[in-house]
């Protein structure tokens, strides 16, 4: 993306930070008098149309203000999140004196998921140290005939193999499909929802037989979870529509709603590989516990949430957690 001018990115961030807190779209004018910027209403609204033409921004409605796009949540998250706030200072001290004086993990997890929730207003989650589960590194499509042999090599070394029955026509699209799966896993998973339509009738039949694949499907860490009822007051889940596929889902497979691996991570509306999850934001950061393995700490809620503050969280806890645990 061509970087954005100084102006837009002041813009961009000033409208996040509106819509955070008051979940109304926002006009120019209205942002130069709250954020005190330092420019016309006409130069702002310009700014916006600019944003808006680029993805990062949206107008629910034709007379309505402008809110941040999933896109756009992306772009200021990756390069425009401000320090967290001083409150996040009295958690740290909180932390600090934080010891094993619970009589179980579970019990201090389920402490600290519920100071997390108290503390941003977010759903959290927390997972219990585990090895880490392996994932997938490639995928090797041959066709032969009127089946389609599919070769999974996670990042073990392991090396496993798929015979299904290719659709008819679909031959042509297995390159095209390849080099998908390729960016996709360069990204950090497949995310399904993203294939082009172009790529569906090879691309249903894969994502079939991995779903049903054993050799992809690893046993979730078990999960505490707290602050559901925080999610489901949120603006952006009144509806059974988007509610009941996330009910599911946290119901059934609570691990599932964050990722696995060593790294710090913000998923964003579609970038989560669970459909279920487009709605929201999460947060997460991993912790060690020596050779038990490693856990996540994260924070759900809709894209409208103050990022700053959530990553600071699930970072501060994570490193509290190896402290405790190491």
């Amino acid at each position: 993306m061509k970087p954005l001018s100084t102006r837009q990115q002041e813009v961009l961030q000033a409208t996040v930070h509106h819509y955070v807190d008051t979940i109304e779209p926002v006009g120019s004018r209205t942002l130069v008098q709250r954020f005190g910027l330092k420019a016309s209403s006409a130069t702002v609204r310009s700014a916006m149309g600019a944003l808006e033409q680029r993805g990062l921004l949206t107008q629910p409605h034709t007379s309505a203000g402008r809110v941040p796009s999933p896109l756009g949540y992306r772009h200021y998250v990756d390069c425009l999140l401000p320090e967290p706030g001083v409150a996040v200072q009295h958690l740290e001290r909180e932390l600090t004196g934080l010891s094993l004086r619970w009589a179980a993990l579970d019990d201090l997890l389920l402490q600290l998921a519920r100071r997390l929730t108290d503390f941003t207003g977010l759903m959290s989650l927390i997972t219990r140290p585990g090895g880490t589960q392996a994932q997938l590194e490639a995928i090797r499509l041959v066709s032969s005939g009127d089946r389609l042999l599919v070769m999974l090599v996670e990042d073990s070394g392991r090396a496993s193999h798929l015979n299904l029955r290719l659709p008819h026509g679909a031959e042509d699209e297995l390159k095209a499909v390849e080099r998908w799966i390729d960016q996709q896993l360069a990204d950090g998973g497949l995310n399904w929802n993203s294939l082009p339509p172009h790529l569906q009738r090879s691309g249903d039949v894969l994502r079939s037989a991995l779903d049903q694949s054993s050799s992809v499907t690893n046993t979730e860490q078990p999960t505490v979870v707290h602050g559901l009822s925080r999610l489901l007051a949120e603006p952006e889940f009144q509806t059974v529509q988007e509610l009941r596929p996330l009910m599911e889902l946290i119901d059934e497979r609570p691990g599932a709603l964050v990722g696995a691996g060593q790294q710090a991570r913000v998923w964003i509306g579609d970038e989560h590989p669970q459909t279920a999850m487009q709605p929201c934001a999460v947060v997460q950061a991993p912790y060690r516990c020596g050779s038990d393995g490693i856990g996540q700490v994260a924070l759900i809620g809709p894209m409208r949430m103050a990022y700053a503050t959530a990553r600071a969280a699930v970072q501060r806890v994570a490193r509290h957690l190896e402290i405790l645990l190491g």
